[in-house]
């Protein structure tokens, strides 16, 4: 399997776009990654934009993001909730800091830019963050998917394939 022995953090929070969150990490467990998902509680039930449950298996605070090999942040509205706990943001600049994959999608790019670490990145996002992504010193454009180094963003749900290619990709080397 292309990903065995890669460890990567899925942050969750209610409100979470449901394809933006499951499939990326069924692909990479599919690849042989070991996901673990992190909510603001352990063992809490987040609930998706659309009904779809997620169960989370430790706390931000129980993270040591030194241990993990990626990071991803899932769409929808749960970004908005995740850039407020200094542990998610944390954890974004650690990754970011080791040059390890970041992967954002749809409004993900919140916690990114919270996080401050967008400033001279080539990024893409849902047009509705556009300005909020170019105000942190990113260049956005409008494409499917989009790699800059270490950080790989990408739309919306129905650009997913095209996302967790590119993320598998960044993963492996």
């Amino acid at each position: 399997m292309r990903l065995e022995g890669k460890k990567v953090i899925q942050i969750v929070s209610k409100d979470f776009e449901d394809l933006e969150l499951w499939y990326p990490v069924l692909r990479l467990r599919e690849e042989g990654a070991e996901v673990h998902i992190a909510g603001e509680k352990a063992n809490e039930t987040y609930i998706g934009k659309y009904g779809v449950p997620i169960v989370s298996e430790y706390s931000f605070e129980e993270i040591n993001p030194e241990e993990y090999d990626a990071i991803l942040v899932p769409g929808g509205w749960s970004p908005d909730l995740l850039r407020r706990f200094d542990s998610v943001l944390n954890m974004v600049r650690t990754l970011n800091d080791q040059n390890k994959p970041i992967g954002q999608i749809c409004h993900a790019g919140w916690v990114l830019i919270s996080a401050k670490i967008l400033e001279g990145k080539t990024v893409t996002s849902t047009p509705g963050i556009k300005d909020d992504m170019m105000n942190a010193g990113a260049t956005w454009v409008d494409k499917p998917v989009v790699v800059d180094g270490n950080i790989v963003s990408s739309r919306r749900p129905p650009d997913l394939p095209d996302y967790m290619r590119e993320f598998i990709k960044v993963l492996e080397s």
